[in-house]
């Protein structure tokens, strides 16, 4: 069985940013991130346009949002 990744970099506060997950306590969540990856594939840009980001930071944002999502599939009724 696989160990539990390690997120020391993504914080929690309930009084920032309405309690979502944040990297570093900056008022930068987990999901800005995932949505900055979809719009800037190319990592360079991604640094560009975020640079308090560190690299770090994108991969543990990539494995806390894998992390936090349900792995099981459903029957479907699909012809």
């Amino acid at each position: 069985m696989e160990a539990m990744p390690l997120f020391d970099r993504i914080t929690w506060n309930p009084n920032q940013m309405n309690g979502q997950p944040c990297i570093r306590g900056m008022r930068l969540t987990v999901r800005r991130v995932v949505e900055a990856l979809a719009i800037y594939p190319n990592r360079d840009d991604l640094f560009r346009n975020y640079p308090e980001l560190e690299p770090e930071d994108v991969r543990q944002a990539l494995a806390f949002a894998a992390a936090s999502l349900e792995d099981s599939a459903t029957e479907s009724n699909a012809a």
